[in-house]
């Protein structure tokens, strides 16, 4: 599949696992991959990304996806659901971490090692990538279905950026009207 991917893909692939080896992170991840869309200057996705204001409030993307992460990648409507049956979510999180330490359920795992594999989701985003680019009958999976598939996977990734206005209707629709469909660059 990689074999199909733009060159701007590639480079956001390459770049979440750079990313991953950065921070000693067990596997790439979800995260990973929208972090490495956002550190992009060039490419559809990037484009998107600017147009939408991701880049303008990427500081709050990063610290939202940090309180995700520290919940153990529940989303917000997951702590909802709980606490709608008596669940403290916040109130477990400051008891594990009490016990084990600060950010003790932020996804654990080998760290340190040498080859990051791909996490199971960060797996299906390259795959329901490559299941968009088809639905719009494109040749290459470009960065821009990187970014969709970001928004299409329910979980953590996609609410955070929902919660700042890149939904996958809102992504479409912004990569539909900017009239620079591109078929391998």
């Amino acid at each position: 599949m990689f074999e199909r991917f733009t060159s701007d893909a590639r480079s956001v692939v390459t770049g979440a696992v750079a990313r991953a080896e950065r921070t000693g992170a067990a596997a790439v991840t979800e995260e990973h991959l929208l972090l490495a869309v956002l550190d992009r200057e060039g490419g559809r996705a990037a484009a998107v990304a600017a147009s939408s204001g991701l880049l303008d409030r990427r500081a709050a993307v990063e610290a939202d996806l940090a309180a995700a992460r520290r919940r153990g990648g529940l989303t917000r409507a997951d702590t909802d659901a709980l606490a709608g049956i008596g669940i403290d979510v916040d109130a477990i999180v400051a008891r594990v971490e009490e016990v084990h330490g600060e950010g003790a359920l932020d996804r654990p795992g080998r760290r340190g090692a040498r080859r990051r594999p791909f996490s199971r989701e960060a797996k299906d985003v390259l795959a329901r990538s490559l299941r968009i680019a088809v639905g719009r009958k494109e040749r290459s999976i470009g960065d821009e279905h990187l970014l969709l598939a970001l928004t299409a996977r329910p979980g953590a990734v996609a609410e955070v950026l929902a919660t700042h206005g890149a939904t996958y209707a809102s992504v479409s629709r912004a990569l539909d009207g900017d009239g620079n469909r591109r078929g391998d660059g």
